[in-house]
């Protein structure tokens, strides 16, 4: 916590801080002035033992502390792409009957929409075809082979025989590949009944009855008529910055947080890190991976990723002993007796006030084995000058 002291308020606080010391049954007011500051530096101040502990001021020996044990990134929830389906038509057509609805729980292979469509018929034409034209060029190629062997045609003829005969031969390979896609569903005259590729939930539906569709593998842009997946188990695609990659790891524990539920924590740990950084951000993905029994993580949400890593030591001091003083970052350390008194120092340093750990991180200004105030800093800085 930051505590900011203004110039103008440091004569009220003094004179609060003045009341608080008299012996007590002395009346406070207006004609009672203040005790001078004791002698000495502008930065010290001398206390009797009974005005230390009047106070409560505690201090502590400063040291190493473990610090910065966290990284924070901000992530995204996804679906886990090996339990979703995105369900787009291999035919185009009218759609004449819708059977799975928003929120429904299918089965795999249980039907979702049936279509009108003559890319069947024209496919079960090319198949037909096809055919046709193989058997064809396979009589030709054996003639021509016949004929070859009898001396009666030339080699040219039949290598032209034997070229048809493999084209034909191609062509009924690819319209049987057609007409396999298509037998994925249901297929009864020119009615296409398409199915789900596996068993969930319906989170997307954008087909209704009437509506004309373009085929999946017609050209175009398709449609996607379904999604339909699983959200027991969801992914956190979270971004982590360049700095801190070094530092996250395969295995690593995260707790997501996301703003519909600010109070709760979500547990998870990474299993995939990207081998590569996004040239705009500088930050590579990770992949964390959660379990949602109660469906509250949804996908597309934004969250919170806190990653748990190996902290790192440095000399660290309690966020609650450092001061505002001014444009200063300050700290009171406790020098000793003198005088008889113990003498409490104001000391301005530098630190680190970056988040993910209960220490700051000091960077220059005093150092390690130093007494530090952590409890009634803010009542020294009122008794300064």
């Amino acid at each position: 916590m930051r505590l900011v002291m203004k110039k103008q308020s440091w004569p009220i606080l003094f004179f609060c801080f003045s009341c608080a010391l008299l012996p007590a049954g002395t009346g406070c007011n207006r004609n009672v002035s203040a005790p001078e500051p004791p002698p000495g530096s502008p930065n010290e101040v001398l206390l009797t033992s009974d005005q230390v502990k009047k106070m409560k001021i505690a201090t502590a020996t400063i040291d190493f502390q473990d610090v910065d044990d966290t990284v924070l990134a901000t992530g995204k929830v996804a679906f886990d792409d090996q339990k979703v389906a995105h369900v787009y038509s291999p035919v185009a057509g009218k759609v004449v009957k819708v059977m799975a609805q928003l929120g429904d729980r299918v089965k795999k292979g249980a039907p979702l929409v049936v279509i009108q469509s003559p890319d069947i018929g024209v496919a079960t034409s090319d198949l037909g075809k096809a055919r046709a034209d193989l058997v064809a060029a396979g009589h030709d190629f054996q003639r021509q082979k016949e004929l070859l062997e009898a001396h009666a045609a030339s080699q040219k003829d039949l290598e032209v025989a034997t070229d048809n005969y493999h084209k034909a031969k191609a062509e009924m390979e690819r319209s049987q590949q057609k007409v396999r896609l298509f037998r994925q569903g249901d297929v009864t005259g020119q009615a296409y009944a398409l199915r789900s590729d596996l068993e969930g939930e319906v989170f997307m539906k954008a087909v209704s009855p009437g509506m004309e569709i373009a085929g999946q593998y017609g050209g175009g842009n398709p449609l996607e008529l379904f999604t339909i997946g699983q959200a027991d188990r969801v992914w956190v695609l979270a971004d982590v910055f360049e700095i801190d990659i070094r530092r996250v790891k395969v295995g690593s524990k995260v707790v997501v947080n996301v703003a519909s539920w600010p109070d709760r924590n979500f547990d998870g740990k990474i299993d995939w890190i990207s081998g590569s950084l996004d040239t705009n951000t500088r930050a590579t993905k990770v992949r964390c991976t959660l379990d949602n029994p109660d469906r509250a993580l949804k996908p597309e949400m934004f969250a919170t990723v806190k990653i748990f890593v190996d902290a790192k030591k440095a000399i660290g001091i309690p966020r609650s002993a450092v001061l505002r003083f001014g444009d200063q970052t300050i700290v009171f350390l406790d020098r000793g007796p003198k005088d008889g008194k113990e003498r409490f120092e104001r000391v301005p340093l530098a630190v680190d006030e970056g988040e993910g750990s209960k220490w700051l991180v000091v960077e220059h200004g005093i150092a390690k084995g130093d007494q530090i105030v952590t409890a009634g800093a803010i009542l020294l800085a009122g008794m300064l000058q």
